[in-house]
């Protein structure tokens, strides 16, 4: 079993069950002037000069090529965010994780968000139907999101 989301992770080869479809947020330094709009755009924050978007790892380790900050955790990507070197884009109940010295923008035309319950194929024993049945049931409307059908 493993929480992934759509349309970012590959979900291929395995049964899943939509749990929550949400939009997504910037996470901007408080400080920075685009921390003060409504919304933004994807355009708006893709090419803002002074807070490149930061570099996650290939799965071989490589990065891929662009000016942002090569990160490996949420932690350090927190911290760069902080000291205003870098934003990102995420679903919106992922901001749980935001700091004091962070502010979410909501990004208007980002696509939206499915988190799914994802599972090898055919893999339904008891337990894993009840967990489907419970993850499915939470429900959570919060922060624009809505819990799948």
């Amino acid at each position: 079993m493993a929480l992934m989301h759509r349309p970012f992770d590959d979900l291929a080869g395995f049964d899943t069950e939509d749990l929550l479809t949400e939009g997504q947020v910037a996470i901007l330094p408080a400080a920075h002037p685009l921390a003060s709009h409504d919304q933004l755009t994807r355009a708006e924050v893709e090419n803002v000069p002074d807070l490149p978007i930061a570099r996650w790892p290939r799965l071989d380790g490589t990065y891929p090529d662009g000016p942002g900050p090569e990160v490996r955790t949420q932690s350090q990507l927190a911290q760069l965010v902080a000291l205003g070197r870098t934003l990102l884009v995420i679903p919106a109940s992922s901001r749980a994780w935001q700091w004091p010295e962070h502010v979410a923008v909501p990004v208007a035309d980002a696509p939206p968000v499915t988190t799914v319950l994802a599972s090898a194929p055919g893999n339904r024993t008891r337990d894993v139907a009840a967990l489907v049945r419970t993850a499915a049931g939470l429900g959570v409307t919060d922060r624009g999101a809505t819990a799948a059908p």
